[in-house]
């Protein structure tokens, strides 16, 4: 008799399946060389309406691909699943990146699936419409008390998908995604005792909205702008501003009608939104208004942490992120690690939160942002924004790095070393596009980047690491992870990167024209 997703059964036996995890920690993390097999499901359950901000998004399932570096482990297999089929040159590229292991062996250990499906569901909703798929999967699986399953961010789909492969899930229980919600955040700094902007959160309609932002004026008089998010919003596309304008002039009962009917004034992050969508997803989703952070000198750094199978809070890394969009809220990019000023006082801040959730009994990766001010004394001021309850921007760069070098992150220094004690550094994008490189296969980018030695090369540990390749030729967009000594040598290596292929682009348009 089959279980149905959401029953009562359903979660009892994720649950069961959920306690085998620690077994599974504590054997491979005693001998690596212990068989293993990790089914990468890399999908992206999020709200499809906000996912659809982001140009070929439904290639962002291959932002997952460095998990095929665990193929360095020889008795290590991985499964990997995704939408449409995966260019054979693109996965040969990860493969020549592991070192060490030949080719053929890690290949051996590889199993793909695909749906076959381009459309924008969420891939775990795809496989789960495909009973024989499921079955392939699972008889590919074998013994699956040394298998479990990743995932970009779980939700009740890989909670079914768990449950009807059979394997634990190596991320949080969707029943505590509410945590990771702009909502949810708010409630989990306060209890973490860290510094947060003023606001309020729960919040359901545009009276809610005008009223919240009513508030906050009179506590601030002359505030200048406020910001409403969605609590869902993905890589600050889900997040408008709010300009107040004069209205020193208006008693409280007027300045809040004066607020309400300038809602539909909202500066949008997403350049495709609009005040009848936005507030629809509002009240389908609440949401949060809170005082928009000023600062004439302003860094946006985050902390990347995990509680681990055994329920420990682990820091993993810090970062700058680099923002853009209308005010500077849209993920562009990141550089590794933060700023030295300031790196160790984000990753404590980072912990408290990762404790927190710790006791919340949530399990997996995740990522505070701040927004961080120079205060008086020569110090920060720090605002935690938001928790990403998930993998997220800055995973993947990391995680390629560390699977490239060997090395480990170092939470006294907030620095990464190599196996030499070499520091490592990256600069890293997901939003590199222009027009120019549109018709570009990834052959074509592997020929460039080879020609003009900007490759990723194993001896000196520095070069270029490409990702999101499948978005190249439709959209002319790709990511690029630069690895240096320092971060002054990890950007160059991005702007030479980035220079030489609108060099070379440009130049094959213009023998075309």
């Amino acid at each position: 008799m089959s279980i149905l997703p959401g029953s009562p059964e359903e979660k009892l036996q994720f649950q069961l399946l959920q306690s085998k995890l620690p077994d599974q920690f504590k054997r491979v993390t005693r001998d690596n060389r212990v068989p293993q097999t990790i089914v990468v499901i890399p999908s992206l359950s999020m709200d499809p309406r906000e996912l659809s901000k982001i140009s070929g998004v439904h290639h962002y399932e291959e932002r997952m691909l460095y998990m095929l570096m665990l193929l360095r482990r020889a008795k290590t297999r991985v499964i990997f699943v995704t939408s449409q089929a995966l260019s054979p040159s693109v996965i040969d590229y990860y493969l020549h990146l592991l070192g060490g292991i030949p080719s053929y062996h890690a290949r051996q250990r590889l199993i793909q699936f695909n749906c076959c499906d381009a459309s924008s569901k969420p891939l775990s909703q795809k496989i789960l419409e495909r009973p024989m798929l499921i079955r392939r999967i699972k008889e590919a699986i074998g013994n699956k008390d040394h298998a479990h399953m990743v995932c970009f961010n779980s939700s009740n789909f890989e909670r079914t998908l768990s449950v009807q492969l059979g394997v634990p899930l190596y991320a949080n229980d969707p029943a505590q995604n509410e945590l990771g919600t702009k909502s949810g955040c708010r409630e989990i700094f306060r209890n973490a005792g860290i510094l947060f902007p003023d606001g309020f959160e729960r919040l359901r309609d545009q009276h809610d909205i005008a009223e919240a932002l009513n508030t906050l004026y009179a506590r601030k008089p002359g505030m200048r702008r406020a910001v409403v998010k969605l609590n869902e919003g993905f890589s600050g596309e889900g997040n408008a501003l709010f300009y107040y304008g004069d209205l020193q002039a208006f008693d409280a009962i007027e300045r809040k009608k004066k607020i309400l009917s300038m809602l539909p004034d909202l500066r949008f992050e997403a350049p495709q939104e609009n005040w009848e969508s936005f507030h629809q997803k509002y009240q389908e989703m609440e949401g949060v208004v809170e005082e928009f952070v000023e600062g004439k000198v302003k860094f946006s750094p985050s902390s990347q942490c995990r509680v681990n199978a055994l329920g420990k809070p682990v820091s993993i890394s810090t970062h700058d992120q680099v923002l853009g969009g209308p005010s500077g809220q849209v993920f562009m990019g990141c550089t590794f690690p933060a700023h030295k000023d300031y790196r160790l006082d984000i990753q404590e801040a980072g912990m408290a939160v990762a404790t927190e959730l710790a006791n919340r009994g949530v399990i997996g990766r995740f990522a505070t942002d701040f927004v961080s001010i120079p205060d008086e004394n020569g110090g920060f001021q720090h605002y935690a924004i938001e928790v990403n309850l998930r993998k997220g921007g800055t995973t993947h760069p990391f995680l390629t790095l560390r699977f490239l070098t060997d090395g480990a992150y170092n939470p006294e220094t907030g620095e990464f070393l190599s196996q030499n004690d070499q520091p490592k550094c990256y600069f890293a994008s997901d939003t590199l596009q222009s027009e120019h490189y549109q018709g570009l296969l990834p052959e074509d980018l592997f020929d460039i980047a080879i020609y003009n030695n900007i490759h990723f090369h194993t001896a000196s540990e520095r070069g270029t690491v490409f990702h999101l390749l499948g978005a190249l030729s439709e959209f002319g967009k790709l990511g690029m992870v630069c690895i240096g000594d320092n971060i002054q040598q990890a950007t160059f290596l991005y702007n030479k990167s980035k220079n030489i292929l609108d060099k070379e682009t440009a130049k094959l348009k213009d023998n075309l024209s």
